[in-house]
């Protein structure tokens, strides 16, 4: 196993793997395997989602690794088909039995869905799983900063984590800015930016300069600005690539040269003002 990573502290006094794996795309049949792999290797948190289709693997993969429960940090999402308080409940039901476990370690609203306008009476719910203990903290993901104060004015609970679309192109500084000043944890999943920056002269120049792949630049980059990040990967050998970002740093320089690289238009996925269901 490869040495640890560092660790972030949440504002409920848990703390969490800056660095974990995302198995978003990763099919239900081999999903045991890669979870396996990844924890053999040294990877103590696991993020899927109930849309991800593969809990049921994740679970199994946890079980048949040699580590503990209580040292690995699980987390997983509630769709956006699920918001409202009873169907919530029953959807993070459903998410425990396929992970065949008693608790995760973080449980996230997957998108806002503004249109349907439920997010705050999902979020009621989950206060009440972290309450029980079965969520051991609650968060949420692609929440720009008014749906954050809305949960705020409503219900005085804030979330320990807000996970969105993160990467050099598309660095979000104004929504990391608002979770700084209220000790939200940023998350990033897409950190590599779907792979459209390998060729980047900027980030091949900070690659060479430290003998480092592009993929590890962008993943220190991260940890760095102290986000908690969730690359993906299939492949033993890119997982361990990923894992060994701990042992240099980039330096102010370094890190100035990536800031340029922001683009308006940088963003990848869906924008989460709109992003809804096709019925919604």
């Amino acid at each position: 196993m490869l040495s640890s990573p560092t660790t972030v502290s949440f504002h409920d006094g848990r703390s969490a793997p800056q660095l974990g794996m995302g198995v978003w795309q990763v099919e239900n049949d081999i999903a045991h395997s890669i979870v396996k792999t990844a924890i053999d290797i040294g990877y103590r948190s696991i993020d899927t989602a109930a849309i991800y289709g593969n809990e049921a693997g994740v679970g199994r993969g946890i079980a048949e690794s040699s580590v503990k429960r209580e040292d690995l940090f699980i987390a997983t999402k509630l769709w956006n088909d699920r918001h409202g308080h009873d169907s919530t409940k029953a959807a993070f039901n459903e998410s425990l039995e396929k992970l065949g476990l008693d608790y995760v370690d973080l449980y996230l609203i997957h998108w806002p869905v503004p249109k349907v306008g439920l997010f705050v009476e999902a979020w009621e719910c989950m206060i009440q799983l972290r309450d029980e203990g079965r969520a051991k903290s609650i968060g949420v993901c692609n929440f720009n900063v008014n749906h954050l104060e809305q949960l705020l004015d409503q219900t005085g609970v804030l979330p320990v984590v807000n996970q969105i679309e993160l990467h050099p192109h598309f660095q979000q500084a104004e929504l990391r800015e608002f979770h700084a000043e209220h000790d939200i944890i940023t998350e990033a999943w897409s950190p590599l930016g779907r792979g459209r920056m390998w060729d980047d002269p900027i980030l091949n120049g900070i690659a060479r300069k430290h003998q480092r792949s592009v993929a590890q630049v962008m993943l220190r980059w991260h940890t760095q600005l102290g986000n908690m990040v969730i690359p993906k990967s299939v492949n033993a050998g890119r997982l361990e690539e990923n894992w060994r970002i701990f042992d240099f740093t980039l330096d102010d320089d370094d890190m100035a040269a990536i800031a340029t690289l922001d683009r308006p238009d940088g963003r990848e996925g869906p924008d989460p003002e709109l992003f809804r269901l096709p019925q919604a």
